[in-house]
């Protein structure tokens, strides 16, 4: 998981619930603040007076917003939104607010979707007494107007077929607090309590669809000590050079739409097909840049793992990727290969795809075309011979091992002595180089 929002009544808990995960998982989570309050407050603008200069307040703030939602996600963080643009809406409509209702469909994508919409379900009176407990008259909203802003938000869900998880918040705070924090994976661990027996960067590789995001999403799940002890990450964030690319290929959209030609993309079966090859350094570029941040923040290898995910095929698509990666970046890494063949690899990119969220992390999908003619062949057997051992890359000696992946399975049971062996093997060869 990499974006989520919290939505709900108001003063349901979202403010509160994301400062305390802001408070207490710094390293890992970045919280935006509600947009139209934010922009109320900061504009001095009336919630239900002013309905047109917000609408117009918003409208300039969202390529801002978008930029800080993206941001977050490419440096590994889990970033959580208070609301969103289809509760405006909904508020709008219950408001009968024309102008945001006819601005909407314009904006309605402007930003990325997240991953899961997280609401925090209070009842009605109870959301009426929390206001008038805090104080805030000027954000007061009513009985009637919340009835029918549900109304219109639950048909917004219905339309866009999105994900939505309800949590009770009208309970004892800790219990509410907890489930959230386990549906978005955190699990709070001071220094004294994680293992130092973990990796600092763990490099994974693998044909598309091979298995490494199911991987980043099973370790994601597990509690803390069991990711220390079993799997040597310590609580991790997660560089993902498909981020960068996707990128690209929204800049080439745009570049389109104004007229312009495209500088590295094709449009192909509904996706993207890469067409200039100097896009591949330019990633590891970028994934170079966004390690070496993470690196001067001092984060100690005992305290936060950091994993970089990327495939690459032809026939010196990894050697020249790890070329690239920075001397600095590689002193400090282990890589995993996850090996599939390349029939199955195709198989499991076409399953997997899912076109209202082909940006996704498992969601998204290569075109066949571009499948056959960058990944069928894959020089990682060159590379690396045998199933585990020491590579040479950039001039530095980095441990590897090849883990087979095959046949695909989501059984907890066999995924856990696939990943505990491979990790294992890799975590002593890691040592070595220490």
């Amino acid at each position: 998981m990499r974006y989520g929002v919290l939505e709900g009544l108001p003063a349901a808990g979202k403010s509160e619930a994301l400062e305390l995960l802001s408070r207490f998982f710094p390293q890992h989570v970045r919280v935006l603040p509600e947009l139209v309050k934010e922009i109320s407050l900061r504009e001095k603008l009336d919630l239900f007076s002013d309905r047109p200069q917000l609408t117009r307040a918003l409208l300039a703030e969202i390529p801002k917003r978008r930029a800080a939602i993206e941001e977050a996600i490419a440096g590994g963080r889990l970033c959580l939104e208070e609301s969103h643009l289809g509760v405006h809406l909904a508020y709008a409509q219950a408001l009968e607010d024309r102008t945001f209702i006819d601005a909407y469909p314009a904006i309605g994508d402007a930003l990325p979707a997240p991953d899961v919409y997280l609401r925090l379900e209070i009842p009605i009176a109870v959301s009426l007494q929390r206001q008038q407990a805090r104080q805030t008259p000027q954000f007061e909203v009513g009985a009637s107007t919340l009835r029918r802003m549900l109304s219109f938000l639950h048909d917004w869900h219905t339309a866009n077929k999105t994900t939505v998880i309800a949590v009770d918040a009208d309970r004892q705070p800790s219990a509410f607090l907890d489930e959230v924090e386990t549906i978005l994976g955190l699990c709070y661990a001071s220094d004294r309590a994680i293992p130092k027996e973990t990796f600092d960067l763990l490099v994974l590789l693998g044909r598309p669809a091979s298995g490494k995001s199911e991987f980043i999403d099973f370790v994601q799940r597990c509690s803390h000590i069991q990711r220390a002890e079993r799997y040597h990450l310590a609580p991790f964030s997660v560089v993902d050079d498909f981020r960068f690319l996707w990128e690209k290929f929204e800049e080439d959209d745009l570049w389109e739409n104004l007229g312009r030609p495209r500088l590295y993309s094709r449009p192909e079966a509904g996706n993207y097909a890469v067409t200039d090859p100097g896009v591949w350094p330019f990633l590891i570029g970028k994934v170079n840049a966004h390690v070496e941040r993470f690196l001067a923040e001092g984060s100690g290898p005992s305290r936060q793992s950091l994993i970089i995910e990327f495939s690459r095929g032809g026939r010196h698509g990894y050697a020249e990727a790890l070329e690239h990666l920075s001397p600095q970046v590689l002193s400090r890494a282990a890589v995993l290969y996850l090996s599939v063949s390349f029939a199955e690899s195709l198989r499991r990119n076409l399953a997997r795809y899912d076109v209202a969220k082909k940006d996704g992390i498992l969601t998204h999908s290569v075109p066949r075309e571009e499948m056959e003619r960058t990944y069928e062949t894959d020089d990682w057997e060159d590379l690396a011979s045998g199933p585990d051992g020491f590579l040479t890359a950039n001039g530095v000696r980095v441990p590897f091992v090849t883990m087979r992946n095959e046949p695909e399975s989501t059984e907890p049971t066999v995924l856990d002595e696939r990943y505990a062996a491979a990790l294992d093997r890799l975590y002593a060869l890691w040592c070595r180089t220490r």
